[in-house]
């Protein structure tokens, strides 16, 4: 109640309790993002709104160059304003303009990390609004203001029909500049912003393809600029020779606006005038210089669509080409243009290849990996004179691991995550097909949790061993997919072989986990009955020899009698054991069948019973020549009840 009380208290100097003084600065994860109704900048909302406000920057940086095809020159010696798209692009743009209206409310309204806080970790955030809106406008708030002017539609409609002059002439001499005044913050918001992005998700685009597009439109549009400006430019270039033209024969500039066209004196000097052939591109009269092919081509007096594309593929082929087949004049202005288009395709398609070929290489980056990879792996197998079965067989496996890994090191990968998340995972990518193996199926989801955390995914092509008769065993396989043949000769003994198929669900080395569940297991590992070759590609689920201990402490847990059955039922080593128990067995009695039989109806022979009762002599008989031969060190190894009996797994040792 004390803390509370204090807490509560108000500062007499600032007129603020010290609740509030505590909160000015807060974690990420500790920040409640309604409080004061300030954003997180790590936060989703904020990364979400910084690629929108992108593509809203890049669609303006688009829409504004649009305006230098405004002036057209008609064919009656006239500049005209286009007026359905001059209507056009005032819509368009004024509502590009409140996504810049938007940004600056969402600025003054994000907290920032605290530059004294970012000695360790990812430091504070400041959330106080006094000091957001400060530090704003101290950093790119007129930058923003600049760019969220509505410049160019105030110009159009406001200023120039006001200033008293010809309508024509001040959209096409003063609109450009201002639009270029504009457009370079418009250009400089994109660099922090994608900074910014980043900087919260590593990049700007989630795939490869994505951010080689992106980087493409980027070069696109400087392409955009350069042919819009190459256009306005060309326009100049043609009223220039009319008004060179106008100046020796005395008219007025006046005459050139299509607004006067009607006028009985343009009519008259225009007849009289030789302004026509003069201006005419085709001949050499006039300096066109650069000019001189979109006025062959009639791009500044076509329609819209036309003189665009002719515009972006212009400036497209002098980027891409640096400029070299451009022939210019004499005149200062258009040798700085080139210089700058020159300029700018030099340091533009050195970006654009080196970009694009980042990108594009991510997308085949494993591939060439692997490539190489296999290289080496050709060049050591030559060098070593590996036989061809050798080769083929590598070959099979390295195909086969790119097919199911794609060459990524998924054990890497989960290293190098938390705890938590490579359980999560582990049991997203392991739990239903552990589910799926019988010796499993009555464990919790607790235990299975912690069976796949230890599992490590095992691969084989088809023709290799998982293991050998008479080798260690270091793990217990869980087959996943494909097939594999079992078979054992009981030691190498002649004459005996045994032979089973092997599945989904099934296991091998079942060895291993008897040697587990030993009170008192052995340092050496135990040597594998059978030997396990795969028919087909196989997957499959390794628990090695240290992380099987765990998982037989669990087995521990189950208090069933029900899954020491079902070991004997799936161990294959229990089964081919009880195969020859069952066919030794039914093999004696035949036998003793047999001798009594022909005891019973020997000629000669006293009758001292009937038939069974002498088939039970024999049986007794056998049976005590049978614990005689046990008893003796040499076993016949000709008959297949010497076969011994598997070691049985103590799942109950917590009960005694």
């Amino acid at each position: 109640m004390a803390i509370t009380a204090a807490v509560g208290e108000i500062d007499a100097k600032t007129g603020k309790s010290l609740k509030d003084k505590v909160l000015c600065r807060v974690f990420s994860e500790d920040y409640e993002r309604t409080r004061n109704k300030i954003l997180d900048p790590r936060g989703q909302s904020i990364h979400q709104w910084s690629k929108i406000f992108l593509a809203a920057c890049l669609v303006s940086l688009f829409i504004d160059p649009l305006f230098f095809y405004l002036p057209i020159a008609n064919d009656d010696m006239c500049i005209n304003i286009g007026l359905s798209l001059e209507t056009t692009l005032t819509i368009i743009r004024s509502v590009v303009d409140v996504f810049y209206v938007i940004h600056i409310f969402v600025r003054f309204h994000t907290a920032y990390v605290a530059p004294s806080s970012r000695v360790f970790g990812r430091g504070e955030l400041v959330i106080e609004p006094s000091k957001i809106a400060v530090r704003y406008l101290h950093k790119t708030f007129w930058i923003d203001v600049i760019a969220a002017l509505p410049l160019p539609q105030i110009l159009i409609w406001l200023i120039i029909p006001n200033l008293g002059g010809s309508m024509v002439t001040d959209t096409r001499t003063v609109l450009p500049f201002v639009i270029l005044f504009q457009y370079l913050p418009r250009l400089y918001l994109i660099f922090p912003l994608t900074s910014q992005i980043v900087e919260a998700t590593g990049v700007v685009t989630e795939t490869a393809w994505a951010g080689a597009a992106y980087n493409l439109l980027l070069y696109m549009l400087a392409s955009h600029v350069s042919g819009a400006i190459y256009y306005l430019l060309s326009v100049q270039r043609e009223i220039d020779c009319w008004k060179s033209v106008c100046k020796v024969e005395n008219c007025q500039n006046g005459y050139f606006d299509c607004h006067s066209v009607q006028d009985p004196a343009r009519v008259a000097w225009l007849n009289s005038s030789n302004v026509t052939n003069i201006c005419n591109p085709n001949n050499n009269f006039y300096q066109w210089g650069i000019y001189v092919t979109a006025l062959q081509a009639g791009a500044t007096s076509s329609a819209f669509p036309n003189k665009y594309f002719y515009s972006l593929w212009w400036g497209l082929q002098q980027l891409s080409s640096v400029g070299q087949n451009l022939n210019t004049s004499s005149y200062v202005g258009e040798i700085i243009f080139t210089i700058i288009t020159s300029t700018q395709g030099l340091v533009l398609l050195s970006l654009l290849i080196g970009n694009m070929q980042r990108y594009l290489q991510a997308t085949t980056m494993r591939l060439e990996e692997w490539r190489v990879k296999r290289n080496d792996t050709e060049q050591w197998m030559h060098h070593r004179q590996l036989p061809p079965e050798l080769r083929d067989s590598i070959r099979k496996y390295d195909q086969y691991k790119w097919l199911a890994t794609k060459g990524v090191d998924e054990e890497a990968i989960l290293h190098g995550l938390p705890m938590d998340l490579r359980r999560e995972i582990k049991r997203h990518l392991c739990f239903d097909l552990v589910r799926k193996v019988p010796l499993f199926d009555q464990m919790d989801e607790t235990m299975l949790d912690a069976i796949c955390e230890r599992l490590k995914p095992a691969l084989c092509t088809k023709g290799l061993f998982l293991v050998r008769e008479s080798d260690p065993v270091n793990q217990m396989l869980f087959i996943i997919r494909g097939h594999l043949d079992s078979y054992t000769t009981d030691g190498g003994r002649t004459g005996f072989f045994n032979s089973c198929r092997i599945g989904p669900g099934d296991f091998c080395g079942e060895e291993l986990l008897t040697w587990a569940l030993d009170p008192r297991p052995s340092v050496t590992l135990p040597s594998s009955t059978r030997s396990v070759k795969a028919i087909t590609e196989v997957e499959a689920f390794a628990l090695i020899a240290d992380d099987l201990k765990f998982v037989a402490s669990q087995f521990r847990r189950l208090h069933s009698k029900q899954l020491r059955h079902k070991f004997r039922f799936y161990s294959h080593q229990w089964r081919t054991w009880a195969a020859c128990f069952i066919q030794a067995a039914w093999r004696r009695h035949k036998k003793l069948k047999e001798t009594a039989h022909l005891t019973v109806h020997e000629p000669g022979v006293p009758q001292r019973g009937s038939f069974w009762s002498s088939y039970a002599e024999s049986l007794v008989a056998s049976t005590r020549l049978s614990i005689k031969c046990k008893q003796k060190s040499g076993t016949d190894s000709g008959t297949v009840s010497s076969l011994e009996k598997p070691d049985e797994p103590d799942f109950f040792l917590h009960e005694r």
